[in-house]
């Protein structure tokens, strides 16, 4: 089927939001400036963004015809086979987009490249027109990123690009039986991260640096921890552990491939909840009776190289 849409999705800028919320410009400023904060720094990012955007959606006018989808829409946004999508922002962003993606091309644009980091970003708003032609002529390089998958015993699943959350929705510790291979515990933690390799460098990396500023206290030129996964793992980790009479901390740590799954079972009688890419308001509940099976699923993510 052929190209006949480019879908560009965007989030709001943070100035955005602010006016959002204080219903004026003006309001917004006062707010920031009253708290000490500078408000230039809001302005200057929202106007390069917006300067950024225009810049794409004048070359991909004269090529192929789109339109814009908000991020908060794009859950329940379809897209199809005749489209690929084109994603304006932070690297956040493809990883919110990818899940619902479909296998539908992601063009990934880094509009402000001072800014932004851009490790899921291979495009900015001068080269990207290359990658958007080749696509539409179906002649294009791309890679493929497998997500993780949590499924649960009454049918219900989510995907994650980056990482999944299984816990508490609050502060409080998260109570649960987890089983991998051959060992099962009873835990109580803050929860556990799953990661794929496209998340390693995110969530995953802060867990690495707070277990490395720890050790580092007590042991002398201890080198920086990181792990490379590559697309057939996932790396799931289990955050503050707590030992007791009732609870252990021997299973915390592991690879998940397609040989093995981790089995989450919840003890959590309310506030439970499984979520990916950091998006809290789209979970799965994960109360008592709940039985999760956490592994690599078999959808992946197309996503446009340079």
């Amino acid at each position: 089927m052929s190209v006949e849409y480019a879908i560009v999705v965007k989030n709001k800028t943070r100035l955005e939001s602010l006016i959002e919320r204080f219903n004026t410009k003006a309001q917004a400023r006062f707010y920031i400036e009253s708290m000490g904060g500078s408000f230039e720094d809001y302005e200057s990012e929202h106007e390069v963004f917006h300067n950024s955007l225009l810049h794409i959606q004048t070359q991909l006018s004269q090529v192929i015809k789109h339109k814009i989808v908000e991020r908060k829409y794009v859950p329940s946004f379809l897209f199809s086979n005749n489209q690929f999508i084109v994603v304006v922002g932070q690297d956040g962003l493809v990883a919110n987009t990818a899940k619902y993606s479909r296998g539908v091309p992601i063009v990934a644009i880094n509009p402000d490249t001072d800014r932004y980091d851009g490790v899921l970003l291979p495009f900015n708003p001068q080269n990207f027109r290359d990658a958007v032609e080749a696509v539409m002529s179906g002649q294009f390089r791309s890679r493929m990123v497998p997500f993780a998958e949590a499924k649960l015993n009454d049918g219900q699943r989510i995907l994650a690009f980056n990482d999944l959350f299984i816990g508490a929705s609050s502060h409080i510790s998260a109570r649960y039986k987890i089983t991998f291979k051959d060992s099962t515990e009873e835990h109580s933690s803050s929860g556990i991260i799953v990661s794929t390799a496209a998340g390693s460098t995110g969530w995953l990396s802060s867990i690495f640096n707070m277990a490395h500023g720890v050790s580092s206290l007590f042991i002398n030129d201890l080198p920086p921890s990181s792990i490379e996964l590559d697309n057939s793992e996932l790396l799931f980790a289990v955050r503050e552990p707590f030992k007791s009479r009732r609870t252990q901390i021997d299973v915390c740590t592991g690879i998940i491939d397609q040989a093995s799954e981790l089995i989450i079972e919840s003890l959590m009688p309310a506030g439970g909840v499984i979520f990916s890419d950091g998006i809290e308001s789209d979970f799965l509940k994960f109360n008592s009776g709940y039985i999760a099976r956490i592994g690599i699923a078999p959808e992946a993510a197309c996503l446009v190289e340079n």
